[in-house]
């Protein structure tokens, strides 16, 4: 991976650069000099993205994807070179709860995004879209690989499916340079989305409470996962990737190649908070998700020469250390789950 990459020449949009994974990528861009604008759909006073000063470093508009107007004069004014859309609705509950939404934002915001960056070729030279491991649906053939068909079959893994089929869309038709990443499941500090796994097995554990742990009627879920840190390179390496001609109309998996289940990672978080005197509590799945989740990501190596740095112990460790400092300053009591979600 380059670590002397200057930035200082791109104008470069984020749409969800407010939300989890997007304040850590708005940062590793701003940090590199380039100009960052974040498209802002809500405000989050307790985010990382406002909690770390971010919001004051990128120039902010007021808006979300649905918006294909505003899209579209945005891309024109601005001047933006580089489109990273991270923007959706990231929970797989709340996609449940409300489809209708989960398909708004992440079917007709991606769409949205992909047409005013054609109408914007003159100047958008890459565009990045932040996709899911959930797209491929519940296989029975692990680990996925990026020749799988995409067929995710609840409404989140849905969503996902059709975003990344649109995308493929725009490359092949319209010779759109875009690229898609198909990520497991991302995690680290600044995630306050507490009906995930470890940022509420986390805050659990520090206020000396049971971790709760949701399981199907098969057993245990399994998943892949893949720290914040090492996703950022990975948006990076598809960045580099359409520079060098080898990203266009591809779509890359990010993870860590691997498959652990829930329990495997709440008894590590634990370990690493000294806190294996409490039993989890195990309580049944409330609706229907894909049970194991395992990926390759030989592709990404290959082409792109991106690897994961982080072991999983490594990233919890520092993600556990993150919350720590967090949550030492705020309520450890129950806090509501936020009713819309941006950036997974």
């Amino acid at each position: 991976m380059p670590t002397d990459r200057i930035l200082t020449s791109h104008r470069v949009l984020i749409t969800g650069a407010s939300g989890f994974m997007g304040s850590w990528l708005a940062e590793y861009l701003g940090q590199k000099g380039a100009y960052v604008i974040n498209l802002l759909s809500q405000w989050e006073p307790q985010g990382r993205f406002v909690q770390s000063g971010l919001v004051h470093q990128v120039h902010n508009v007021i808006g979300q994807v649905e918006d294909y107007a505003l899209l579209e004069r945005l891309l024109a004014e601005q001047g933006v070179d580089t489109v990273f859309h991270l923007a959706a609705i990231s929970l797989e509950g709340r996609a449940f709860q409300s489809p209708h939404v989960a398909m708004e934002v992440n079917v007709r915001g991606t769409y949205n995004v992909l047409e005013a960056c054609r109408r914007n070729r003159d100047t958008v030279r890459r565009v990045i879209i932040a996709s899911s491991d959930k797209a491929y649906g519940d296989s029975p053939v692990l680990p996925y690989t990026e020749d799988m068909p995409l067929q995710g079959r609840h409404p989140y893994d849905v969503s996902k499916s059709c975003a990344d089929l649109i995308a493929h869309a725009y490359a092949h038709s319209y010779g759109l340079p875009v690229t898609i990443g198909r990520f497991g499941n991302i995690y680290g500090g600044g995630d306050l989305n507490w009906s995930r796994l470890i940022p509420n097995t986390v805050r659990r554990l520090l206020a000396g409470e049971p971790p709760r742990v949701r399981m199907p009627p098969q057993g245990d879920f399994m998943r892949d996962f893949l720290y914040v840190r090492d996703a950022v390179q990975a948006y990076m390496a598809m960045f580099d990737g359409l520079d060098a001609g080898v990203a266009r109309g591809e779509a890359f998996n990010f993870a860590m190649g691997g498959s652990w289940t829930v329990l495997e990672v709440v008894k590590t978080l634990q370990w690493l908070l000294h806190r294996e005197d409490l039993v989890p509590d195990l309580l049944p799945a409330s609706h229907g998700e894909i049970v194991h989740q395992h990926v390759s990501a030989e592709k990404a190596r290959r082409l792109l020469g991106w690897a994961p740095r982080y072991t999983l112990e490594e990233g919890l460790r520092e993600t556990a250390e993150w919350y720590r400092e967090h949550l030492s300053t705020t309520s450890l009591s129950e806090p509501h789950e936020r009713p819309h979600a941006v950036a997974s």
